[in-house]
């Protein structure tokens, strides 16, 4: 009956209800049982049963978890068993990966990977690994990279210096030795004993320190092999195992109808593969995280998490016996959830881009201002726009930093385009006559005003359907005396005024005037000008205001407009006369310029305003176009409508003004710009495939010339573009002047990559800074040297990180990175290399002060290195090796992508410098930023370092 109760659960049926079978409540349907949180709940007839789940012991009203790690067995893990909630996780030591069992831990042969990043040869051991140097070369502090072995000089750099490991410089010409981490020095203070804290001993299990050298064990499931490292598994667990899967499908049979009686954990772990539990229906077997139990319900499979939703990585998924990894795409970075993946800004770095920097999803673009041309992908120069068909120049160009200017020769002015030059007929010299000057008279019943540029003239277009003209120059005083109205300079005094007016419909639209047919000059004879003023400066602004709503019947909305026009002139001492100070000149001369304004204003509002540039006529606005006009096409600053095209003589037309009607450019000339007042010859008598080319490419050449070549008219024949130019396209005229100070290796360049910046070397700040090869993050240039020095402050050392270097093995070293104490070189060496190396590497610099040198050769390029730096107080000298020499600095990709990571490597730098700063970063801004393994890594190291201090 006991026994019955105990499989059933039930209750007897109450009193009262002897006829019939009572109806069945589901108490664990409806949440009305009292199992605890880690029970599982199972209906039976009349009532319910609870047992906990696996992973958990208890009578199911009461459950606490199983710590599978307390066991003698640990786990089954050979290394280290993590408990967790319901279940365990065996993990393994640096150096080891699990085995597919899940708890075994086997050696990670690290050469595999980049040759374990090593410069020549590595040697895998168990639990860790070595580099190796070729003949002629000695191992640098680093471990990593190799130095050339001399036979004489400076005893650590001499090929018998004697130290197993590091050889640091001693006084009077000895020597002294280190050992790297996990080492110990012997007795003979030459060579470097094996401690169980390197590659836990090169044992495959557990590792002992004794008075010789590490003593390996195994975990009690195994035996130890007869290399006394290494571990295999006892043959009578095996056997087991084997009898008991050989069971006959008939004893299989025998065996289910008697489990409940016999099978029991104490015998052959109840065959489970992993854990056994005990339970009233028999042993039940479970996995650790990780692992899924299979139909036979005995056996674990390793799960791979990468099939089911990508195990939850943004990007790529790499599955691990027991567990996973992600990773992520170039250009973003891992979060510290390990699974997320971050688009790195690269444009909230330092020394991204000169100018403006652009971020996109996994990279970024660099751009340049105005008048500049990128190079290098992240650098900026001045353009020379005068190599690239004389500017567009007439006459003379003139290259200015960040622009170039139009000039011409005497007797010449610059046309209002800025580009051509128009004959000076009887005008004074820009000494004589004044810059600006403005006239109004009466024409037709009302005023008309007419303002004349005579030089000084700058025409800039702003937003759709704006523009602004400035004639002559400030006056000096002009910026810092904004809010006065004048000002006074010895005896000159500078006098300035403005106007706005609004005009309800029309268009800020510069366009050649439409005058009438006794012209508008005529109109205007000076004797009878009711406006004459002479002005130093003007500047007049048109702009778009808000819509005005549109009358009834119209189509359009025109909108209104904004004109301001500032004028400013100067009164001189010479002007006083006896009965009118200078304070009464700028009295009178304020006077006369409130007539002009209100004289002025009258003229804007009946669109009786006109401009005048290099002694073309144009009209300031234009009307709103009626209905008949709608389809005419709107023009842009300095255009207007001709027969409902734009005005501006189009690429291989011309006229006398640059305004239609145009002629096309005869035979022989070409003009690749608008609004010009002539065409450019091809030369040595070529003549052009047809009228109106726009291009030297249209004349007819004897040969066509190729990428990196121009033709010269006068020899007829292609010439390659000189150093320090380029020609990407075929059948030019010119080679582009590379931007800025950059030049190229060589003649006949093709690309504004293959221009290069040599500026390098120099020396360097005494705290933090970069050591950064020329033209950096572009291709080195050919046949360069750099020389940097680093001469720390009193009681600072060196410490140096190499995100990565690129240098091609293809020239036998002809291009390499030598660090060493002074240029001799036999002086002491501390990192040196000829090759790409994409693994980041740390090291302290074997001398207080480094001379560092880059040497390319004319073979091949690479983008070459930007290595970072910083000095530290030497009082923390062993920390910061320790580190730095230890390998699970570099053990993983996380580990690896902080030494390549800008900002974090900031951060790092200020740990390693000040290691007390380290505390700082422990709350959360630490751990958003490095990965748990990482601050474990540090956290042990600053806590053992600062342990005595406490």
């Amino acid at each position: 009956m006991l026994l019955s109760l105990l499989l059933t659960g039930t209750v007897p049926p109450s009193r009262g209800r002897s006829t019939g079978q009572p109806e069945d409540v589901d108490e664990c349907a409806q949440g009305l049982d009292d199992c605890h949180t880690d029970a599982l709940c199972q209906n039976t007839p009349t009532s319910y049963k609870c047992s906990c789940k696996p992973g958990y012991q208890g009578q199911g009203r009461q459950c606490e978890d199983i710590d599978e790690c307390e066991d003698e067995l640990n786990g089954g893990c050979v290394h280290d068993c993590l408990n967790i909630p319901g279940n365990y996780r065996c993990t393994c030591f640096d150096g080891f990966m699990l085995a597919h069992d899940g708890h075994n831990c086997l050696d990670v042969d690290e050469c595999l990977e980049n040759n374990g990043g090593c410069q020549h040869t590595c040697v895998n051991v168990m639990g860790s690994y070595e580099c190796r140097c070729k003949e002629g070369f000695f191992l640098s502090d680093n471990q990593h990279t190799c130095i050339h072995r001399l036979e004489e000089g400076l005893s650590c750099m001499n090929k018998d210096h004697g130290c197993s490991h590091i050889c640091k410089e001693a006084p009077k010409g000895s020597v002294a030795c280190e050992c790297r981490p996990g080492f110990e020095l012997a007795k003979n203070q030459r060579d470097c004993i094996l401690t169980c804290n390197h590659g836990n001993g090169g044992c495959q299990h557990s590792c002992e320190d004794t008075a010789e050298g590490p003593e390996c064990s195994c975990h009690p499931q195994y035996k130890l092999h007869t290399d006394g490292r290494s571990c295999l598994e006892r043959e009578d667990t095996a056997l087991e195992v084997t009898e008991n899967n050989a069971t006959s499908v008939a004893d299989g049979d025998k065996r289910v109808k008697r489990r409940l009686l016999m099978e029991t954990c104490a015998v052959n772990n109840g065959g489970c593969d992993r854990t056994c539990k005990d339970t009233s229906t028999g042993v039940h077997c479970s996995c650790p995280v990780g692992f899924t139990l299979q139909l036979d319900g005995k056996t674990c499979k390793d799960i791979d998490e990468c099939q089911i939703r990508n195990g939850g990585c943004d990007h790529f998924c790499k599955n691990t016996v027991g567990s996973f990894d992600c990773s992520c795409t170039k250009g973003f970075k891992l979060l510290t959830d390990e699974k997320s993946c971050q688009d790195v800004d690269e444009c909230s770095l330092d020394r991204t881009c000169d100018h403006s920097c652009i971020n996109h999803p996994g990279t970024f673009a660099c751009a340049c201002n105005k008048g500049y041309t990128l190079y290098g992908f992240t650098h900026c120069g001045d353009t020379n726009e005068c190599s690239i068909n004389n500017g567009g120049c007439q006459q003379v160009c003139a290259n200015t930093v960040g622009s170039y200017e139009c000039q011409c020769h005497p007797g010449y002015k610059l046309h209002w385009n800025k580009k051509d030059c128009v004959e000076v007929k009887g005008f004074l010299s820009t000494s004589v006559s004044p810059h600006v000057s403005l006239h109004c008279g009466k024409s037709g019943g009302g005023d008309r005003c007419f303002l004349r540029c005579h030089s000084g003239i700058h025409l800039s277009s702003g937003l759709q359907e704006a523009y602004s003209v400035t004639c002559g120059s400030s006056s000096p005083l002009r910026s810092k005396q904004q809010k006065s109205n004048d000002s006074a300079f010895g005896d000159v005094t500078t006098i300035r005024t403005s106007v706005t007016f609004k005009l309800n419909e029309g268009k800020c639209s510069l366009k050649k005037a439409e005058l009438f047919p006794e012209g508008l000059r005529p109109a205007l004879p000076e004797k009878h000008s009711s406006v004459k003023e002479s002005f130093r400066y003007a500047n007049l602004t048109c702009s778009p205001g808000k819509q005005v709503p549109a009358p009834p019947g119209r189509s359009s909305t025109p909108k209104e407009m904004f004109i301001t026009v500032e004028f400013e002139r100067e009164t001189y001492q010479k002007e006083v006369t006896a009965s009118c100070d200078l304070s009464c000149i700028v009295k009178r001369t304020e006077k006369r310029l409130r007539k002009a304004i209100r004289t002025l204003r009258k003229a804007a509002h009946r669109e009786q305003f006109h401009l005048q540039l290099s002694g073309m006529d144009l009209d300031v606005t234009k009307k709103s176009p009626r209905t008949s006009e709608q389809q005419a096409e709107s023009c842009g600053v300095g255009q207007g409508h001709t027969e409902n095209q734009c005005g501006l003589c189009q690429p291989g037309e011309y006229s006398a003004d640059g305004f239609k009607p145009c002629q096309l450019c005869a035979l022989g000339t070409f003009q690749p710009e608008a609004g010009r007042t002539s065409c450019f010859p091809c030369g040595g008598g070529l003549p052009t495939k047809h009228l109106g080319a726009t291009s030297f490419q249209d004349c007819e050449t004897r040969v066509q010339c190729s990428p990196g070549h121009f033709y010269n008219t006068t020899t007829h024949r292609c010439i390659r573009c000189p150093a320090g130019t380029y020609q990407p396209e075929f059948g030019k005229n010119n080679c582009i002047s590379c931007p800025g100070n950059t030049t190229t290796d060589f003649d006949g360049s093709t690309n504004i990559t293959q221009c290069k910046n040599r500026r390098c070397g120099g020396e360097l700040g005494d705290f933090t800074g970069y050591i950064e090869s020329p033209n950096y993050p572009g291709n080195y240039p050919a046949n360069t040297e750099c020389t940097w020095t680093i001469n720390p402050p009193p009681k600072r050392r060196i410490l140096i990180v190499v995100p990565e270097i690129f240098l091609p093995i293809e020239d036998d070293c002809g291009d390499y990175l030598v660090m060493r104490k002074t240029s001799s070189s036999n002086s002491v060496t501390t990192y040196e290399t000829c090759q790409t190396y994409e693994r980041p590497i740390a090291f302290t610099s074997r001398s207080k002060k480094l001379w560092i040198q880059f040497k390319s050769n004319e073979g091949n390029s690479a983008r070459g290195f930007q290595v970072p730096y910083v000095t530290y107080d030497e009082d923390y000298q062993e920390l910061i090796e320790d580190i730095v020499r230890d390998g699970r600095l570099y053990a993983s990709e996380n580990h690896q992508e902080i030494l390549k990571d800008k900002k974090l490597i900031k951060a790092l730098f200020d740990v390693l410098a000040h290691p007390q700063n380290y505390f700082k970063y422990t709350a959360q801004e630490s751990r958003e930023m490095f990965p748990r393994s990482f601050i474990r890594l540090l956290r042990s190291k600053v806590s053992r370092f600062l342990r005595p201090y406490k």
